[in-house]
This record gives C-alpha cells, structure tokens and sequence, in this order.
C-alpha cells in the first residue's frame, strides 16, 4: 500500500507512570538511550560518560500488553533528555506504545488512554552510532541483601546530610550498615536480617567500600517503580544494585567504588 510505513517493532506497555520513571532514571545516566529489541525483550545496557556507571534495563516481553518483533535483534538510538521529556506526558490511565519507523528513523512514542482511546503520539528522531553488545563487570560480589527500595532510598537521603560519600559495611552474616563520617558529624544506619533486610547473605566476615552519594542518587527514581532492590557489594568492589519493576522486568546499575 503506498505510504505505508514498515514496521519491525512494536510493543505496548501498560502503565505510563512506572514507564515515566524507568525514563527518567535512564536518562540520569546517559545522554543517548541504545535499544535492543528481540522476540525476547526490550533491553538497554550502557554506560556513563565517565565510566563510574553501568545501568542495565531488561523488560521481558511478558511484561507488555503486545508485543511484535520481526527480526532477531533490533537496535536503535534515541536522545535521552528527549525520550525522558516525552515520557513524562503519561499520565495513570495511559498505555505506552513504542513503534519502530526505520524507513523514516524515528521512534514513535505514544499514549493510550485506556478509558477513551485517545492516543496521544510523539515522533523521536533516531541517533546514530553503533549499539554495543556490552559485558557486565567480570567480578564476585560476596555480600548480597534484599531490601525495601524506601529503606534504601531513607538511608541515602540521610547520609547526605552528614557527606557526598557513602561507606557500606557488612558485619558477619547479620548485618548491613550504611554510614557517612566526616570530622564534625557522623550517621549510621544499621540494618540486619529480617529486621530492616528482607534477606541478608555474605560469604566473607566482613567487607566495606565507599561510593559517591552523586552517583547513588541517580538510582532514587528507580525506587518510586519498584517495591525492592537486591543491593550486592565486596571489599572495595563495585556495588550492584537490582530494581524489581512489574511484570518481572529489572533495572541494574553497576557503580564503580571510591578509592584513595
């Protein structure tokens, strides 16, 4: 049909207001979102300009209310700030639909209101460059503890107070302490097992790393989209921190520890 335009991904997901904040979280880290889309999923994996962080974004396609990918892998590049700008028009009754125009290089971002069917649409020019297949840190995490994400964010806008670095702790096989020193004031947060933490599991007797609270605030809008987070760390290692979002999709950020 003339004028018709090939489309070889298209998805609808079911709630704009979780959807806004993912964007936005995003957008907190890079400049330009690279997608990849599969039969599989929506994936995005990138990193900083800096380098001090790796954010990892995976929605399975059960996640979506539809779904339609025609090929393998697709990959496309959208401005971030923009696709954050957009994403905020939706509104608690929309739906999300994400439409590949690759014949025309732009992403169609449109809401769907779920009661009257108006459709709200955007258009997003592509970016171009090349999606790398990027690999995740190669290393052992030995502590691991699950915890509310309001538990999280609480201690982090309390450490802020006192510094702009963080100390986590893990003591024994019980607790997680999240502290800010300097020479005039201090905060602790103690946190132990089936108390402030969900779970709690460490391989070793005790490990501690420092991490910019900068950084660790570019997470914050993760926590309103997810109800917990697996936060996983060692002796000066990177800490990883996992985002649980609906419908069984996850948000990873891998955040490079402070040294010296």
């Amino acid at each position: 049909m003339v004028g018709e335009v090939a489309m070889v991904f298209r998805a609808v997901y079911p709630a704009a207001t979780k959807f806004k904040y993912i964007a936005q979280t995003i957008s907190k880290i890079v400049d330009e979102i690279p997608f990849i889309a599969t039969p599989d999923g929506l994936f995005v994996k990138s990193l900083s300009s800096d380098k001090t962080t790796m954010i990892i974004l995976q929605i399975p396609v059960t996640a979506f209310e539809e779904y339609q990918c025609d090929e393998d892998k697709v990959t496309f590049i959208v401005n971030a700030d923009e696709f954050s700008r957009i994403s905020k028009r939706g509104t608690r009754n929309d739906l999300v639909e994400l439409e590949l125009e690759k014949e025309n290089r732009r992403l169609r971002l449109g809401f769907i209101d779920k009661k009257t069917g108006v459709t709200r649409t955007f258009y997003l020019e592509l970016r171009e460059g090349v999606v790398e297949d990027l690999g995740e840190p190669n290393v052992e995490l030995p502590i691991i503890a699950r915890m509310l994400t309001d538990t999280f964010k609480n201690a982090l806008r309390d450490a802020k107070i006192v510094d702009e670095e963080v100390e986590i702790v893990a003591e024994g096989e019980e607790k997680l302490i999240i502290r800010s020193i300097t020479p005039q004031r201090e905060y602790h947060n103690i946190m132990e097992r089936d108390k402030a933490l969900i779970s709690f599991r460490s391989s070793v007797d005790k490990a501690r790393a420092r991490y910019s609270l900068e950084l660790l605030e570019a997470t914050l809008k993760a926590t309103t989209a997810a109800e917990a987070l697996t936060l996983e760390f060692g002796e000066g290692l990177p800490l990883k921190l996992t985002f649980d979002l609906p419908g069984g999709s996850t948000l990873t950020y891998w955040i490079a520890p402070r040294t010296g």
